[in-house]
């Protein structure tokens, strides 16, 4: 009798034990959205500012609020909330910037993808808008290209289309099929 009432007894501990663990280890909400949130494998930096080179040669000078690091199979940079890049010549000077919402780095293809409002300007004012743009420095002479719609304002011409490559300066930019042509006066384009 004394045994069976032993082992009652350390049930209802044990009964007692549990309840009071999960009672007492209850999180809010908010806790465990943060809990989940956590990503392992991920290096998060803020305030971001790359200069990318070549050679010794600064090529690019990149800017981002954040910038994340996964280190996965095939490791990975993501700009989550937007970025801005600077392309130079040479001479350092600056032949095209670009700007995005969104940006995903593939180190090992040396290939970025952009999307979201992505914006390319030359220094002759001619701006590239699409949603979705690649720079690969692999094609050299090609460097940005998209099967997407795109939207390239000149000093005097709008002209709409599918699909574009360019050189990294977006001087001898191509639009492949073009669709839509407009011409602009000057005055009708914002300052």
């Amino acid at each position: 009798m004394y045994f069976h009432l032993l082992i009652y007894s350390k049930r209802i501990f044990l009964l007692y034990s549990f309840s009071i663990l999960f009672i007492g280890c209850e999180n809010s909400d908010k806790e465990i959205k943060e809990l989940v949130s956590k990503r392992i494998g991920v290096e998060e930096a803020k305030q971001v500012m790359i200069d990318y080179s070549v050679a010794g040669r600064v090529k690019a000078k990149l800017s981002a609020p954040v910038m994340l690091h996964y280190q996965e199979t095939v490791p990975y940079f993501e700009f989550p909330k937007n970025i801005h890049a600077d392309f130079y010549d040479s001479n350092l000077v600056v032949e095209s910037r670009m700007d995005a919402r969104y940006a995903k780095y593939l180190s090992t293809e040396n290939k970025v993808f952009l999307r979201d409002s992505v914006k390319l300007i030359n220094t002759l004012g001619d701006t590239l808008y699409c949603k979705e743009l690649y720079w690969d420095r692999s094609r050299v002479g090609h460097e940005f290209y998209t099967d997407k719609a795109v939207r390239i304002r000149t000093k005097t011409d709008v002209i709409d289309g599918e699909g574009l490559d360019s050189p990294q300066d977006f001087k001898d930019w191509n639009i492949i099929r073009p669709k839509g042509f407009l011409k602009v006066s000057n005055s009708q384009f914002p300052g």
